[in-house]
Order: structure tokens, then C-alpha cells, then sequence
């Protein structure tokens, strides 16, 4: 036993000679810079790269062996040397296991990169420079490690590569302080990585190893930087193209200054990633997209939102899968579906189905500080959908969607343009109160009194154009609907809007290049209907509104109720047929801008709370000399009121003023102020004779005189002090039927007088001195000097 001891510690002895001794000779007599040419020459006919080596190549040796090259650079072929170099690095060291050398392996224990510097460019036809390169790779053969074998290298250094096995694990991989370069030029991209490091320790293609990246990215257009770490376990099936990680954690921290001064935070974890590159098939699975993000918009805090899926790809059928989708975040958001991708590599469409559940649309708006005024503090409160999705990179369609929108459903088809200019639905409800939604109305007349006194002041001052260039921001978005595409149907069977309640509403929309159309609006409403069309033009500026509308058989009173919330001064059936425009876009501006011309009649009507018939009747009985006893209602019933206007301006005037009171005629002209719902009409009452018991009795005389009534005041005012008698053209009109009177008693007198003085005798000798018929007519111009 001894004895074979001391053999074994022979043989130990004599091996560690001749490796101290290897080392001695290796050291003492081979300088590695005498590889530089070799090195030259072999990436040069490998690569095609020109490499230049500055620094020196050096050994290291126990506990492992190394080989460093420090101070190189390589230019692509072709490249000009005053260019900066396509690759660089500062410092590069390969370390291999010494005691694994004495069995006979190599065992690659550290590999190290120092100053790295890449610059990748790709030109506006899409090709990278980096393209020549793996051609050329692609052409060579494996020369490369015979060319860098020194001829006198000694025994030994010449055998076959394959005689020493390498085991490629290695225990390290470092790359430290590098910088990669990107320009594309076709997509207009600028894109730096610095601060590059890459950590991997038991690097091995046939296990999975971990690995951790960070870097600083730095982008010219868009202008942004970024913080970005990188860490997962990944396993390189480099035989069969399959490479997998897993647990995968990306972390970034971007300053983008053109969305906010703060740093956006997007950090994206991945259970498990496959990537099959010879098949062209790749998946996620447990994926999750963090996100905080600021916004000028978001007024309070980052908006949180959280993204989880599964993914699958199948590039060689261009095909792509996203399950399980889960949207949640902030305010109750969560929105759940899955989405299917076809011709992903040329013009990509999907179809899937999305359902978001019950959000609080206005805590939403609140966060952006978009919530509009509303006449309900309890409007926008929740919003919910479902629907099958379809579309493509510009468009989203939601095909048999259901919207809920604050217990409200609609339900067809939804449409919309990713830029905002195409919009198309065909949607059906049953019932949508748009003034839940709309700003509150002015109470008790404010909104005219404003109207009318900001009117006077402007015209006052003489600075109509100037106050007209400063009202308010437009009524409409004008820039958007100049440049929408619009197709919309819609069909609810109850709609609130301004306190009117129509039914069966049925709206048609169509618009392009520059023009929006209301083709058809038809409603039911207070027992009568509605029909309308009407069109913007925003080609023009400011912007021109047109509406066509008619008004059937629709009953006053209700109508006007349910807009003003107070009772009507009239009752009727109202027909109104009208045909406006107005060339503005500013609400305070819309009325007062109003031109066109409309007519209208009012059927079985009365006036409310004033008896008109009253006042006129005891007037003719006292000019009959008679007092009225009669019992009288508190309205003035009519059978008709009618009138055509010219509207000018936010004023609608007319001349032909017609109602047909029972026994009472009146007929007028005047104007009506639009945006401040003041009148102003001068009538004339006649009475006329009619089998009427509601009509006053009057004599023949009287019915030939026509009396003045004034009616003038704001519909929101008392319509009992509306309408009274004009006393002092009333007074004239009593002083002209006096001197009737007068002149028709003195003719009769006249004419007694006449027929004494001018006899036959009398008469016959006028006529022989004056000639034949001088007596009649003498007679004639007397009795005419008296009327």
C-alpha cells in the first residue's frame, strides 16, 4: 500500500512539473500579440468585418486561464475608417477552468465584455447594416479556428480541436458599461442604449440558467428616456431553435416630457415564455402589465391600471391569440374578453369579445376633469357593455352590443375610427333622457332677460363685430366634424329632451367631407308629430346651420309645460311648418343669428287667463249706449289664430296676424324677438256677424268699425297684461264714428231741406239757366260737403 502511495504521489509530481513547466515555457517564450494578425485575418474572412486591435492580448493563468484583448474595433465592409465603428469594446477576457484542462475538457469559467460599443443602422428601404455581416457568416465556413493555430506553437497545438471537448457552461457572463445605437431611418427612430449591463451565471444550452439586463434608453423622436431592468431564468435550445423563460420580470421608469414632467411606470411579469423560432411559434402564459401613468389629464393621482393575459402566435399562419383577458385599475374598472388576430405580418384584423363590467363613468370623467355639467347630479353614474368585437388597425366595430348606461339600455351596432374620424351605430332603446345629461336650464326667464340686456348693451355700444368674435367656446366641436365620416341610426321609443317627451323617435345621421346631414327626424309627441331635417356645413366660417322641420296637430298646453314647468298661456293644436338658418356656433349667438321664414296655425285654441271677447263686448255696448251683464269665462276662445313670418336675425316679423275669435275678427301686424320671447303687435278687432251664442250682439253700424287692441310683453310674463286697448287710437276711433254720426244727421236734414227749396219749378229753372241736370248735381255736391 505504501508503495503504490508513493507511486500515485509520483505521478502526481512528475504531472505537476510539466504543467509548471508548460506554464514557464508559455510565458517565457509565446507572446500573444503574435495572434493579432491571425486574429485580423480570420474575422476578416469569417465576418468580412475590418478589425483593428490597439491594445495588447494577454494571458492569465491559475487558478484559471485566461485570454483578454483590450482597445479593438471593427468596420463593416465597405465602411470608411473615418466612420464610427460598427462594433468596439474596451476590454474583452474568455477565462477557462484550469483543472478540467488535466482530464482533457475546456470548460469556459467567465466571459467578460467591457465597453461595448454597437451601432445598428437601417436605411429608408429597411435593411440593416448589420445584414451584410450575417450574410457573410452565413457564406463561410469554419476556417477560422485553423487560421488562428501559430505554426510554432509547438507540439501539441496543432491537433484537432475536437480532441479537447468543450463544455459550454459557463459559470459567468458579465457585459458592463456598453452602449448600443439605433437610427431607422424608416420609421424615423433614434434610439440609444447605455449604461448596458448583462449578468448570467451557469450559462448552459441544455439548462436554464438565470439572467438579469439593465439599461438606460434614450429616444430622439419621440423625445423620452427610460429606465429599464430586465431579469428571468432562460433555457437556449439553440439545436432546434426553442428558447424559453420564465419568471420573467421587466421593469421601466420613463421620463416622457411631451405627456408629463413625472415618470411613467410600465412593469410587465410573464410566468412562462416560449419562443419557437425555426417554427415561427411563440406564447405567454400568466402575463401582467402594470402601469402608473401621469397625464396633464389626470388631475389628482397616476391612473393605475393592470393587464393580465395569455398570448399565443403562430407567425407562418399569421395568426395570434390574446385568452383571458382581465383590464382592471383604478374606480372599479374591469373589463374581461378574448381576442383572435389574423394576417398578422400584413394588415392585421381581430374579432373576440369584450365585456366591461358596471364602471363609475363619472368618478372616470372626475379624474380627467372632463365631467361635463349636468342637469343630474346622478348622470354618468354607471356605464357597462358587452359585445362580439371586430375590426382592424384603424377601426373597432361592436356588432350585437348591449350598453348600459345609468340603467338605460341600448342595443345594435357601434363603430368608431381609432383617429376619430368615422363613427357609425344603428342602436335601439326604450326610453333616453338626454336633459339628465344636458346643462340645467335658466329658471324663470334669466336666460332671456340676459339675452335681451347683453343685446341692448352691444348694440348700444356699437361693438356687435367685437362681441362677436369673443362669446364663448364653439357649440360644436367644428374641426372633428369637418373631418367625420358619420353614418347613425336611431330608434328610441321614449326620449326627454328639454322637458318634451317624444315617442317613437326615429334619428338617420350621414356626413362626409365637410357637411353633416340630419336626414330625417320623426317623432311622436303631444298627440301630434314631429318631422325634420336639417344639415351643417363646416366648410364655412364660422360654421352654417340649416333645419327643415313640421309640427303636426301637436297640443300647446302639454308642450309647453313640460319645457317650462309652467302653465301655457295658450291652448290649441299647433301646425308649424319651417325652413331656417343661422351661421354661427356659439349658443348665445344660434338665435340671434336665426333667418328664415315659417308659418304656422293654432286649431281650437283659447287664451289663457284673458278674455278678449269681454273687453271688446262691453266696449261695443257701450258705444251702443247698452250695458253687458253677461256672465264671462277667464279665457278667449278661438277658433283659429294664423301667421307667416320672415325672421331676420333672431326677429320674426309678419303682417298677416289672423284670429278668429267667436263673433270677433282680429288681424295684425307685429314682431317677435326670438332670443328674448318679447312681442309686439298692433290688432284690429272687428266684430262680424255669426250664429255663435258665445258672440256679442252688436248693431250693423258697429260691426263696420275696426278697434285697436296692443298686445305686447315676454311669454314668460302674465299673459292677463298682454293684451288691452289702444285708448288713444280707440279714442280716435270713437271721434271718426262721431263725426260720422254728425255728418250722416246733417246730410239727412240737408236732404229734407233740399227736397223744400228745389221743386220742380226751383229745379227746372236751374237747369234752364245752368243747363240740363245742374239741379241734381247741385244738389249732390251739397249733400257730399257733409259726409
Amino acid at each position: 500500500m505504501r508503495a503504490l502511495l508513493r507511486a500515485l504521489l509520483a505521478v502526481v509530481g512528475v504531472l505537476a512539473l510539466i504543467v509548471v513547466g508548460a506554464v514557464v515555457y508559455i510565458t517565457t517564450f509565446f507572446d500573444p500579440n503574435d495572434l493579432k494578425p491571425r486574429l485580423v485575418e480570420a474575422v476578416r474572412d469569417q465576418s468580412g468585418l475590418e478589425l483593428n486591435l490597439d491594445g495588447p492580448l494577454s494571458w492569465s493563468f491559475y487558478p484559471r486561464l485566461g485570454f483578454s484583448v483590450e482597445q479593438a474595433e471593427a468596420w463593416l465592409p465597405e465602411q470608411s475608417h473615418d466612420d464610427s465603428a460598427f462594433a468596439a469594446f474596451d476590454r474583452a477576457e474568455v477565462s477557462v477552468a484550469f483543472a478540467p484542462l488535466l482530464s482533457g475538457e475546456v470548460a469556459v469559467e467567465g466571459l467578460t465584455l467591457d465597453g461595448m460599443r454597437l451601432n445598428l443602422e437601417r436605411n429608408a428601404e429597411g435593411r440593416g447594416n448589420w445584414e451584410v455581416l450575417l450574410d457573410r457568416m452565413e457564406r463561410g465556413g469554419d476556417q477560422a479556428e485553423e487560421a488562428l493555430a501559430p505554426a510554432s506553437a509547438g507540439p501539441g497545438l496543432n491537433q484537432n480541436p475536437d480532441s479537447l471537448p468543450v463544455a459550454l457552461d459557463i459559470a459567468s457572463v458579465q457585459v458592463r458599461d456598453s452602449r448600443v445605437h439605433y437610427q431607422d431611418a424608416q420609421r424615423d427612430l433614434d434610439l440609444t442604449l447605455s449604461n448596458l449591463s448583462l449578468d448570467g451565471s451557469n450559462v448552459n444550452p441544455d439548462a436554464a440558467f438565470p439572467l438579469q439586463m439593465a439599461f438606460d434608453l434614450d429616444s430622439k423622436a419621440p423625445e423620452l428616456t427610460s429606465e429599464v431592468k430586465f431579469k428571468s431564468r432562460v433555457s437556449l435550445g439553440l439545436r432546434d431553435g426553442r428558447y424559453e423563460l420564465s419568471n420573467v420580470t421587466l421593469e421601466t421608469s420613463t421620463q416622457w416630457p411631451a405627456l408629463s414632467e413625472q415618470a411613467q411606470g410600465v412593469n410587465l411579469q410573464v410566468g412562462h415564455l416560449l419562443a419557437e423560432t425555426q417554427a415561427q411559434h411563440y406564447r405567454l402564459d400568466d402575463a401582467k402589465l402594470d402601469t402608473r401613468l401621469h397625464h396633464p389629464a389626470v388631475k389628482s393621482k397616476p391612473l393605475g391600471l393592470s393587464l393580465g393575459f395569455d398570448g399565443e402566435a403562430d407567425l407562418d399562419a399569421q395568426t395570434a391569440q390574446l385568452r383571458d383577458i382581465a383590464l382592471s385599475g383604478d374606480d372599479n374598472l374591469d373589463l374581461t374578453g378574448t381576442l383572435s388576430f389574423t394576417e398578422l405580418l400584413e394588415a392585421p384584423k381581430y374579432t373576440g369579445q369584450l365585456k366591461l363590467a358596471p364602471l363609475p363613468l363619472r368618478d372616470w370623467l372626475k379624474r380627467f376633469d372632463a365631467l361635463p355639467e349636468t342637469g343630474d347630479d346622478k348622470a354618468l353614474s354607471e356605464l357597462a357593455m358587452t359585445s362580439p368585437v371586430h375590426g382592424d388597425l384603424q377601426r373597432i366595430n361592436f356588432s350585437n352590443l348591449s350598453l348600459l348606461l345609468d340603467g338605460e339600455t341600448l342595443t345594435g351596432e357601434l363603430g368608431a375610427g381609432f383617429d376619430g374620424q368615422w363613427l357609425s351605430f344603428d342602436l335601439q332603446g326604450e326610453r333616453l333622457d338626454l336633459d339628465t345629461y344636458l346643462p340645467p336650464a335658466e329658471k324663470d326667464g334669466e336666460e332671456a332677460d340676459k339675452n335681451e340686456d347683453t343685446a341692448s348693451v352691444v348694440e348700444a355700444l356699437g361693438v356687435s363685430s367685437a362681441y362677436a368674435a369673443a362669446e364663448s367656446a364653439g357649440l360644436l366641436p367644428a374641426e372633428w366634424l369637418s373631418n367625420l365620416t358619420l353614418d347613425g341610426k336611431l330608434d328610441v321609443n321614449t326620449v326627454i329632451l328639454k322637458g318634451m317627451t317624444l315617442q317613437d323617435v326615429a334619428l338617420r345621421l350621414t356626413g362626409d367631407d365637410g357637411r353633416q346631414r340630419l336626414e330625417s327626424l320623426a317623432a311622436k309627441l303631444y298627440e301630434g308629430t314631429l318631422d325634420a331635417q336639417g344639415g351643417l356645413d363646416l366648410r364655412q366660417s364660422p360654421l352654417r346651420l340649416a333645419m327643415t322641420q313640421s309640427l303636426s296637430d301637436v297640443q300647446i298646453a302639454p308642450l309647453y309645460k313640460d319645457i317650462n314647468d309652467a302653465e301655457s298661456p295658450l291652448r290649441g293644436r299647433l301646425n308649424l311648418e319651417s325652413d331656417v338658418t343661422s351661421q354661427t356656433n356659439q349658443l348665445e349667438s344660434l338665435k340671434r343669428h336665426l333667418n328664415g321664414t315659417a308659418s304656422l296655425r293654432i286649431d281650437d285654441g283659447a287664451m289663457l287667463d284673458v278674455n278678449v271677447s269681454r273687453q271688446l263686448c262691453t266696449a261695443a255696448a257701450v258705444l251702443d249706449g247698452n250695458q253687458s251683464d253677461r256672465e264671462w269665462s277667464d279665457d278667449t276662445p278661438f277658433d283659429t289664430l294664423s301667421a307667416s313670418l320672415d325672421i331676420t336675425d333672431g326677429v320674426a316679423r309678419n303682417d298677416d296676424l289672423e284670429v278668429r275669435i267667436p263673433g270677433i275678427e282680429m288681424t295684425g301686424a307685429g314682431s317677435f324677438n326670438i332670443p328674448t320671447e318679447r312681442f309686439d303687435y298692433d290688432l284690429k278687432a272687428r266684430f262680424i256677424d255669426t250664429a255663435d251664442e258665445n258672440a256679442c250682439r252688436v248693431t250693423s253700424r258697429l260691426q263696420q268699425v275696426r278697434l285697436p287692441v296692443r298686445c305686447e310683453g315676454q311669454l314668460g310674463g302674465e299673459p292677463g297684461e298682454w293684451c288691452r286697448f289702444d285708448r288713444e287710437a280707440f279714442q280716435d276711433t270713437l271721434g271718426e264714428l262721431a263725426e260720422d254720426k254728425a255728418k250722416r244727421e246733417a246730410g239727412e236734414k240737408l236732404d229734407e231741406e233740399l227736397e223744400e227749396q228745389l221743386d220742380s219749378d226751383t229745379a227746372r229753372k236751374i237747369d234752364e239757366t245752368l243747363g240740363e241736370g245742374s239741379a241734381k248735381e247741385l244738389g249732390d255736391k251739397l249733400r257730399g260737403l257733409l259726409k
